[in-house]
């Protein structure tokens, strides 16, 4: 049996699992799920019902985007994305994903909390952007001249908040990370895990990853 991934393709969680995945060359037999009508299999095996979810070989579930990005990078790590010092990225992907994130769905769905305009929410999450911007202006990817781990779990949140007001992104006073976003998403890779697939519900047919 070939490992199982439940993903959605524009889920940030979803992207940074299937760049590990197709870096590190391994192959998994991928289902693209609708959020709205969740397979019964997938919430079987995680009830928590988010994706992405890889169920192994061996009957392991991982359930966390992060667990699945260093499952794949340990076993084979071609690009060399696990970096030499894993507490500094792990203090980084943190930072996105307990404060920044926050911050973006509020950001992305302004009107669903009245508590403060999008443009406050805006400004809260440039916070953490303005970091980035400072670290990239020094070096190419985040954690110095090599790309890592760090970028590939960091880059579709980015993205994720470049598309909220595209124009204004355009303009803001982050030249840097519009450098480093742009050239992760034009990549062969990014570009590579972005395919679309039937979603699994209606076909139930799995596709070989990538």
């Amino acid at each position: 049996m070939t490992a199982i991934l439940y993903s959605f393709r524009r889920c940030p969680y979803a992207m940074r699992a299937r760049l590990a995945i197709a870096a590190s060359g391994q192959s998994v037999s991928l289902r693209e799920i609708e959020l709205k009508h969740k397979p019964e299999q997938m919430l079987a095996i995680s009830p928590k019902g988010t994706v992405p979810v890889l169920l192994l070989e061996n009957g392991d579930v991982l359930e966390e985007s992060i667990d699945i990005m260093h499952w794949a990078l340990s076993l084979s790590d071609p690009l060399k994305l696990l970096p030499s010092s894993p507490a500094l990225m792990q203090g980084w992907i943190k930072r996105n994903d307990l404060e920044f994130k926050g911050w973006l769905d509020k950001y992305k769905y302004a009107d669903r909390y009245p508590e403060h305009d999008e443009a406050y929410y805006r400004e809260q999450a440039c916070l953490f952007i303005a970091e980035l911007e400072q670290q990239l202006s020094q070096t190419h990817y985040i954690l110095g001249q090599q790309l890592t781990m760090t970028d590939l779990a960091i880059a579709p949140f980015i993205r994720q908040f470049s598309m909220v007001d595209t124009k204004w992104f355009a303009n803001a006073p982050y030249p840097h990370l519009r450098s480093w976003l742009e050239q992760l998403i034009n990549s062969r890779l990014f570009l590579s895990v972005m395919k679309k697939y039937p979603t699994w519900l209606n076909s139930q047919e799995s596709f070989s990853f990538p």
